[in-house]
């Protein structure tokens, strides 16, 4: 059996080795993004990875038809007629629209040779997913090459850190000119990853909060914000009647009671924020969280390995992921336990 992972960009040799101190056997072919290896992780976190393709079958198709006949393999092996599912179909190579265009060819010829064969899934087939949907993913390494795994419903609800909704993971950066700077983005992403959004009337605790794009977020929604910095943010969130700014260390700073979302997108140390989110969920003081780990290099990449100890028995559903948002950061994120 194996299980193909797509790296986030740059970070093929980090996924490679985060799936190595996960206890895999790992395989790279220089054909193709994808880093190969013989297991899931345990607990199923992986930073560096954008997509997971769990079970994934090669395939050489030289021919449209020969695509569409093994996505519809999958299909008919892995499902009964009455299953949901949904398809991801997008081209892992070469530059502009030619492996799009293929792919709307294999996905068009898929169609017409399943209405032939089995006409009664089409009618299974769903425009997005939802809990009790399987995924069939398709990624073309080449015209001819690639890889096709199905993720049933309730496998894709355990691996829902590392399998993503959104086609290769990837998520387009979110623009707002009126933001303080460019890292509101990484708020949107994490809401549309984890699912769950930052909503009116609740309440955010922002630590190192300057210039104040992640309280501008909260507070565009509605929400209250406790903002926590040594500097003032920008005059115009200074001013909301929603924000309470307080001008002392952020890694000090306690809530009164426990608050709907910690964000968190200081610069410090990793090993700081690492301590500072576990603290935080162990004693109880959020009920939901985005916290950015900051690195300086690629040293201090297996400190995250902490995280994937001693966060998951804390929390109902937690990721930790390099956005698309990220330069050289992870974002570690979720929703704490009840």
């Amino acid at each position: 059996m194996m299980h193909a992972f797509l790296p986030a960009e740059g970070c093929a040799d980090y996924l490679a080795d985060e799936l190595t101190r996960a206890g895999a056997q790992v395989s790279r072919d220089g054909r193709h993004a994808f880093v190969l290896a013989d297991i899931l992780p345990a607990p199923p976190l992986l930073a560096f990875a954008r997509q997971t393709l769990p079970e994934a079958h090669e395939v050489t198709a030289a021919s449209i038809n020969g695509w569409a006949d093994a996505l519809i393999e999958a299909l008919l092996i892995n499902l009964g007629d009455d299953d949901p599912w949904h398809l991801h179909l997008w081209p892992q190579y070469g530059e502009g629209r030619a492996g799009y265009h293929r792919c709307e060819l294999i996905h068009t010829a898929f169609t017409e040779r399943l209405k032939k064969r089995r006409r009664v899934r089409l009618k299974q087939e769903r425009s997005s997913l939802d809990a009790s949907t399987a995924l069939l993913q398709a990624a073309l390494t080449a015209p001819d090459a690639g890889f096709v795994s199905l993720t049933k419903a309730d496998q894709r609800h355990e691996l829902r850190a590392i399998v993503s909704d959104f086609i290769a993971g990837e998520i387009p950066h979110a623009e707002d000119k009126a933001a303080p700077s460019r890292a509101f983005a990484k708020v949107i992403e994490s809401e549309l990853r984890l699912g769950q959004r930052i909503e009116r009337d609740q309440t955010c605790v922002d630590l190192g909060a300057a210039p104040g794009s992640w309280t501008y977020v909260a507070i565009q929604r509605g929400a209250h914000a406790i903002a926590v910095d040594r500097s003032p943010l920008r005059d115009d969130l200074m001013r909301h009647p929603k924000l309470h700014f307080l001008q002392v260390d952020a890694f000090k700073f306690k809530p009164e009671q426990p608050v709907d979302w910690l964000i968190c997108d200081i610069i410090a140390a990793p090993q700081r924020s690492i301590d500072l989110l576990l603290e935080w969920l162990r004693e109880r003081q959020m009920r939901r969280f985005i916290v950015t780990i900051k690195f300086k290099g690629a040293d201090e990449y297996a400190l995250l390995d902490q995280l994937k100890g001693e966060v998951p028995p804390l929390c109902s559903d937690f990721r930790l992921t390099r956005l698309c948002a990220n330069k050289n950061e992870v974002c570690a994120f979720g929703s704490a336990s009840a």
